[in-house]
């Protein structure tokens, strides 16, 4: 991503799209060179001092790998993994040394790039792609006067080619990058070089138009991207923050599509935000790094609040200090499948600054098997059939859960709640497992009105006579031992939980000393059972805890009833010792 990491695994890059990179980078590099600025945009990127400590005591953490190095050049790492390759060229750990900003952390910032001068700059290696390069030249530009800070006048010179070359293979090949973040990725940095950048000016109009053209295209009419992925939006959302910036900063006006994309995509993440700041970790996205949703938002200067109704696909329920998300669509469809999640209907809640019901996140970071495992059902908060997933997500075939109309198949007393405020009630269904068993999903979530406490109701059932004759010959060929489901609530790692009253509750303690309550009122069986959360920055999955209610569907319909209160005689949210951040 272009604050770090990306969070998920690439689509692989067809044989002839590389050869054509490779030999587009090879002219460029020869080509005539740029000299200096002309215009330097002011460094945005936002590094982590953490990190960046890390890096200068030889600990280079990248896409779920830890390589050991004190006295190595970063190109000089054993690469365990093509993905960890793709990370260094990159160069976002520049932010990382940027952030620390002392003379040992220039130094080690200084020798790697000017050794990837030496080493890639004539057009070689893997890091010549079109994201990669934008997502590098950004990089080079912002901490150009950290990396030039005592360097030689030939130093100088190599660097300003290299800068240049990188612009002119990406004014001729930024169509080959994929259309999503990556082709962002690749026309900021061309429109943020050819700003920059002494001979390059010519190139910055018809970036500046392929840039707005794209807004249109992959930018919805309600601020969403076809991935759905909420970390995803914001790192496309902060790209056009930056051209924007960019652009403003040499005299020139902003089109109007990309200034539009900004404003229709700010309310769709101000929904797509927790309590606490972070992001729903949903289709391959994880919270976002620190800081930068903020930094985004504030940019923007667009104060719109989240939209009614859903966004991108999410649902937003928020009373008191807390929120809940809930993912309402079908998966993505098609090229964006890549990396889709079967969680339709599945929500994260917050309280006040810590998180407590999440999804287990990306495995993407931690290898295949992982990646595979946190796409399917069983790894979000939400009601699966044993052994099944709500959307098939395999390499060949992909089918989402549809979403119905529930207003003419459902009785309207269901549906019709005029009473009910919608920012704190919810109901929705999807027909995810009617193809195999005949059976809707229909999940009714109510937040109460301080925010302490959250009602609902899972049912699952056959609607129509067609669907019970699916579903009696399902039940028929299992010897009516009934169809096996759980309904997952998985707890963050920082909650405490325990089962209570013998077996019939779930006690969750946060570490506000907030003390959460779960109860259930079916015939199914409740278990703590163990899970994980998977999060970019760590060497494996944190171990955790997922309460489990489990049942067999006898009968053509099961309502199964929950609830998760806050106990009365525990601090109260608003006492948390810092307040979540406001909307910006």
């Amino acid at each position: 991503m272009t604050g770090g990491e990306r969070s998920s695994r690439k689509v692989p890059r067809g044989r002839l799209a590389a050869a054509a990179d490779r030999l587009a980078a090879f002219t460029a590099a020869r080509a005539r060179p740029a000299t200096g600025f002309v215009h330097q945009p002011e460094p945005r990127s936002i590094g982590s001092f953490a990190r960046g400590r890390q890096l200068v005591a030889g600990n280079f953490l990248f896409a779920g790998f830890l390589v050991e190095g004190k006295d190595l050049s970063i190109w000089d790492l054993a690469m365990p993994d093509p993905s960890f390759e793709e990370v260094l060229h990159g160069c976002t750990w520049l932010d990382d040394l940027a952030a620390v900003g002392d003379r040992p952390a220039r130094e080690r910032a200084q020798a790697w790039v000017f050794d990837w001068v030496v080493r890639f700059g004539a057009g070689k290696g893997p890091g010549w792609t079109p994201d990669l390069t934008g997502r590098r030249l950004i990089r080079m530009i912002n901490h150009a006067p950290f990396l030039l800070s005592g360097r030689d006048k030939a130093q100088a010179e190599a660097f300003f080619r290299v800068l240049g070359g990188q612009t002119l293979f990406l004014a001729r090949r930024w169509r080959s990058a994929s259309p999503g973040l990556p082709r962002f990725e690749a026309l900021t940095g061309l429109v943020y070089a050819s700003l920059a950048l002494t001979g390059m000016e010519r190139h910055a109009g018809p970036a500046a138009e392929a840039l707005a053209a794209e807004c249109a295209v992959q930018v919805d009419a309600g601020g969403g991207i076809p991935t759905r992925n909420p970390e995803e939006l914001l790192e496309v959302f902060t790209l056009l923050i930056w051209a924007v910036e960019a652009i403003e900063g040499a005299g020139r006006t902003p089109l109007p599509a990309h200034l539009a994309a900004i404003s229709r995509i700010a309310p769709t993440l101000r929904a797509l935000r927790h309590a606490d700041g972070g992001l729903a970790r949903f289709h391959g996205g994880g919270r976002g790094l620190p800081g930068r949703l903020d930094a985004a938002l504030a940019a923007s200067g667009t104060r719109a609040g989240p939209p009614q109704g859903l966004a991108m696909g999410f649902g937003r329920l928020h009373a008191g200090r807390s929120t809940l998300i809930i993912d309402a669509a079908a998966p993505p469809a098609g090229a964006a499948s890549a990396n889709a999640h079967a969680s339709t209907l599945a929500f994260e809640l917050t309280s006040g600054r810590w998180p407590l019901i999440v999804s287990c996140g990306s495995g993407a970071m931690f290898g295949p098997d992982w990646h595979r495992a946190g796409r399917a059902t069983p790894s979000h908060s939400t009601l699966g059939l044993e052994g099944y997933s709500s959307s098939r997500l395999g390499p060949a075939t992909r089918r989402g859960a549809q979403m119905r109309t529930w207003l003419e198949e459902i009785p309207s007393e269901v549906w019709m709640r005029p009473e009910s405020d919608p920012a704190r009630h919810a109901l929705f269904g999807h027909d995810g497992y009617l193809a195999t068993h005949g059976l809707t999903h229909i999940r009714e979530l109510e937040l109460a009105q301080d925010g302490n406490g959250l009602t609902g109701t899972d049912s699952l059932g056959a609607m129509t006579s067609s669907d019970k004759a699916r579903l009696e010959a399902v039940l028929e060929a299992g010897g009516y031992r009934g169809i096996p489901y759980q309904i997952r609530f998985h707890l963050h790692p920082d909650v405490d939980a325990a089962l209570d009253m013998g077996g019939w509750a779930v006690s969750m303690v946060l570490k506000s000393g907030e003390i959460w309550v779960f109860r259930f009122d079916a015939p199914v069986e409740l278990s703590l059972e163990p899970s994980v959360y998977l999060e970019k920055g760590r060497l494996r999955p944190r171990a955790t805890q997922q309460i489990v209610l489990s049942g067999r569907l006898l009968d053509p319909i099961a309502q199964i009833g929950w609830t998760l209160a806050k106990a009365h005689d525990t601090p109260d949210a608003n006492r948390d010792p810092v307040p979540p951040p406001p909307d910006r």
